[in-house]
């Protein structure tokens, strides 16, 4: 098995690379909120909440395509869930790059930095929680 099947293959790796793009997202919004003048903090929880639903969308299409929801009406309360799930995860990346905003000059000059440490603190929790409450494979009717 190659290095590039075992990466698809690993639902891990796929929720990772969905988040590495949705580090993008959450990194171009944040900036644009800052040029609009929203600041360090408002800024953040606007990118985190478009990265968030980014997120959702590239998982429910790539890690757990086999799981996800059919219909307008689950699709909305599939995304309600994630965001709803995710919230602790959401927690620790806005709490780590809030204190590293605050704290460190360089993550002040480049937020860029705080994103990406918060987002790596909210990786495996978000994954858990992904994987177990909101794409868990059978749900009781």
């Amino acid at each position: 098995m190659s290095f590039v099947e075992w990466l698809w293959g690993s639902q891990f790796a796929r929720f990772a690379l969905v988040g590495t793009a949705a580090f993008v997202v959450d990194t171009l919004v944040l900036y644009g909120g800052l040029w609009l003048g929203l600041g360090y903090y408002w800024g953040r929880a606007a990118s985190y909440f478009v990265a968030a639903t980014f997120t959702w969308y590239g998982n429910r299409r790539i890690t757990f395509a086999a799981t996800r929801a059919s219909g307008a009406a689950a699709i909305a309360a599939e995304w309600a869930r994630f965001l709803i799930a995710n919230l602790g995860g959401g927690l620790v990346n806005y709490g780590v790059y809030a204190a590293l905003v605050n704290v460190l000059p360089v993550v002040r000059a480049y937020p860029a930095l705080g994103v990406a440490a918060g987002s790596i603190a909210g990786l495996t929790l978000n994954f858990a929680l992904s994987k177990f409450v909101v794409f868990r494979a059978s749900r009781p009717g």
